[in-house]
């Protein structure tokens, strides 16, 4: 980058109001903005603006002149008039708004977003998350398999298990006794960590991080405590793995707004699937990029088929995992061997997924 040009993230309103509120929060994040007061003037930093912010009074006019394809456009206003359903919404869909912000509500947010975007590094770890499609769809077990490829891949990668009614991801790992913090101490955080203070802290199991529950009960995750925990993790780490609930309640919908992919579990079997059918529509509100794995298909609904009924990509067709029942009762991870059929599929989704678009396979 030049460093007598440095790269500022760009406002793109003509409200005062919602102006005056976007570059005090700018402010408070030390950070400079450019403004435009005209989806025209927009254009000439739209590229190169580490983070585009677009006020909802010019979002119409910058949906209409088809904009470049930009990873960091986000939306803002002050009434939470862009909802789904709404012109709004269609059209921060067409601009690729990653989320919609509405102030004062969502100040800290945005104040993150300037943040990050004074942050001169080559990228952030990305963050998968796993939904099963119903309760025992299998999320836990695709969720360790791509922490475990994460290893393999060399990333320093954490695995974040965010479901306080599951079994534990210690125990599929083989960590119920591992040494560190658990989420019970992280429950009140907010506000920044440093990734490697977070890291030392919490649980080192088969070479990856590991955030879960202390045994007993658990509460669910606040909204601050997550975004704390995943900010901090996507600045320092290289990947990060979320097993999710599926019941979406604030803090899972955190998770899910900052998940770079987000896959969806589901065996092959007609109650899954209509199981799953209800959850999508509120995975999709949260997040831009849902996929589908399918766990067992068979001649009589065969992965596309439970892919073409949930309206969804399919990006996994897993066979069966030979002695599966087994591993688990010896308290061996699964996939942990390179034949199996999940780390097959976890090795070969996080390729896909860490390969740039156009680039060599």
């Amino acid at each position: 980058m030049d460093a007598a040009h440095p790269r500022r993230p760009l406002i793109v309103t003509d409200h005062p109001g919602l102006l005056d509120d976007l570059l005090r929060l700018a402010a408070a994040a030390a950070v400079e903005p450019v403004v435009a007061a005209t989806p025209q003037q927009a254009g000439r930093d739209w590229r190169r603006a580490p983070l585009v912010v677009v006020g909802a009074d010019l979002l119409a006019r910058v949906a209409d002149l088809q904009p470049d394809p930009h990873p960091n456009v986000v939306v803002a206003d002050h009434v939470r008039a862009v909802l789904p359903g709404s012109p709004g919404w269609d059209a921060a869909g067409r601009v690729g708004a990653r989320t919609v912000l509405s102030l004062p509500d969502d100040d800290h947010r945005l104040a993150d977003l300037f943040a990050d975007s004074a942050r001169e590094r080559s990228g952030t770890a990305p963050v998968v998350s796993v939904v099963g499609g119903r309760g025992g769809a299998g999320a836990s077990l695709v969720a360790v398999a791509l922490a475990l490829a994460g290893r393999r891949a060399r990333l320093d990668t954490v695995l974040v298990d965010a479901d306080p009614l599951g079994g534990g991801l210690d125990l599929l790992v083989g960590g119920e006794h591992a040494e560190g913090g658990r989420w019970n101490a992280l429950l009140a955080r907010e506000g920044r960590m440093e990734w490697s203070a977070l890291r030392a802290a919490l649980p080192a199991v088969r070479g990856c991080a590991l955030l879960t529950w202390d045994h007993g009960p658990a509460e669910p995750v606040p909204e601050t405590a997550m975004r704390a925990v995943l900010t901090s993790a996507v600045r320092g780490a290289g990947l990060v793995v979320c097993d999710l609930p599926r019941a979406v309640d604030a803090g899972i919908e955190e998770a899910l707004r900052r998940s770079t992919v987000v896959l969806l579990a589901v065996p092959a079997d007609l109650h899954a699937v209509m199981a799953a059918h209800r959850l999508v529509p509120r995975l999709r509100r949260h997040t831009g990029d849902l996929r589908l794995v399918v766990r067992g298909a068979c001649p009589d609904l065969p992965a596309d088929t439970v892919a073409h009924a949930l309206d969804l990509p399919l990006d996994g067709d897993l066979t069966a995992e030979p002695g599966l029942t087994r591993t688990l009762d010896r308290g061996d991870p699964p996939a942990d061997r390179r034949d199996s059929p999940l780390a097959v599929f976890a090795d070969a989704f996080l390729t896909r997924l860490l390969t740039p678009a156009g680039g060599p396979s």
